[in-house]
């Protein structure tokens, strides 16, 4: 390539191979220096390593080599926690698993800790054994939604200094052996085979009670018993029977009965006189 002959070598060289270089390098850097955050983003800027301020969303421009960024999600996130082994307070061993809602402050979650979230799954899962194991298996199953909201305020607690706030914990599963299922179907039906006996027991004594009440009716006015007794004649009668019972009132076999029970107290009263006779007739002819 022939020489401009108003151009000296230095400059030929400046224009052939250092402004294509130079404008090179500046697109380079422009685009390292440029960052587009989505609204749901936010960026933590550090400026030679210490911290600047939270930046976006929209255009973030950084100074290359100087400041970097991290980018952080600002939507709910959701951790799935894996079946967890739990022994309950009644030493029920069974396998519960549960699903963790939470969102982020972006300069407490980066600087605080150095991985939020495995941080907080691994936080998720010792809490929920350990709020499980506090409780018994019928206490699991009737009130899951309370244990839910113990374990996450637990978790709220525990990991708002690192900028994560829990808004909802969910406990999906709770599976059982074989063999705790077959006795769980035990004591349920164990138990509603009580209930069965106590619901009879207590209709037999609401039954009777009645009757009592009735038969004070009854007793207090004579002539209710009568129109009784015609009432039970005749319902017999409709039914078309070919034999009729007569029902006797107790009234009418009391006399009778009063006899029999004075008998009843003569026999042994003459009883003892005739053996102290006999006694008394055997001491003489002793003598």
């Amino acid at each position: 390539m022939a020489l401009d002959p108003g151009k000296t070598p230095a400059m030929f060289l400046l224009e052939t191979y250092f402004l294509p270089f130079v404008c090179l390098v500046a697109i380079v850097l422009f685009f390292a220096s440029v960052r587009i955050l989505r609204e749901y983003e936010r960026a933590v800027v550090f400026t030679l390593g210490r911290f600047q301020r939270v930046k976006g969303p929209g255009l973030v421009l950084l100074i290359p080599f100087v400041q970097e960024m991290v980018r952080v999600d600002l939507r709910i996130q959701v951790i799935e926690i894996p079946s967890q082994d739990v022994i309950s307070r009644d030493n029920v061993s069974m396998k519960v698993d549960a699903v963790l809602y939470f969102n982020v402050d972006p300069e407490r979650a980066i600087i605080k800790v150095q991985n939020f979230l495995p941080a907080t799954n691994m936080l998720a899962q010792t809490t929920l054994r350990a709020v499980l194991g506090q409780h018994d298996l019928d206490e699991m199953l009737s009130e899951r939604k309370k244990l839910s909201e113990d374990v996450q305020s637990i978790l709220d607690s525990a990991t708002e200094t690192w900028g994560i706030k829990v808004s909802n914990v969910e406990i999906r599963t709770v599976e059982l052996t074989d063999n705790m299922v077959r006795a769980i179907a035990k004591q349920a039906e164990a138990e509603r085979d009580r209930r069965a006996k106590v619901i009879h027991a207590e209709a037999e004594f609401q039954a009777s009670q009645t009757l009592v009440n009735a038969a004070k009716i009854l007793g207090s006015v004579p002539a209710a018993m009568q129109l009784r007794y015609l009432q039970t004649l005749t319902e017999i009668g409709g039914e078309q029977n070919s034999t009729i019972v007569f029902p006797m009132p107790i009234d009418i076999m009391k006399p009778f009965l009063d006899l029999l029970e004075r008998a009843d107290r003569s026999l042994p009263a003459r009883a003892n006189g005739a053996d102290k006779a006999q006694l008394s007739v055997v001491s003489d002819t002793g003598h």
